[in-house]
């Protein structure tokens, strides 16, 4: 069969779990509890959630737009961002975290 090595072209292998450096756990814990204050989480979530199949993409981009990111973030904390949606689970993790601390800041009723 000519086409044979098409079948496993695109062939992806199970995913490893995704586990974040200090640094970038801290990043990620600043960025979430900013979204949290800003009460952003359910539009967050949406948009983590669309965008999840394309974590290499987002990150390859988040270095293509680098120059103009900066200016927001500073040059290290926008390359960690790049480099962690880069692993597949990344977002997955990202999700979740955001999920936990937007349950711990939510306000106690009753």
């Amino acid at each position: 069969m000519a086409l044979e090595w098409l079948k496993h072209a695109f062939a992806v292998g199970p995913a490893a779990p995704f586990e974040p450096t200090q640094s970038q756990r801290e990043l990620i814990d600043r960025l979430c509890r900013e979204i949290v204050a800003r009460r952003l989480t359910t539009p967050a979530l949406l948009f983590l959630e669309s965008v999840s199949p394309l974590g290499f993409v987002t990150g390859q981009a988040l270095q293509f737009f680098k120059p103009c990111l900066t200016a927001f973030g500073g040059a290290q904390a926008c390359e960690q961002f790049a480099v962690m949606l880069e692993h597949r689970g990344s977002i997955d993790w990202l999700s979740r975290r955001l999920t936990e601390i937007s349950r711990e800041q939510a306000p106690r009723t009753g």
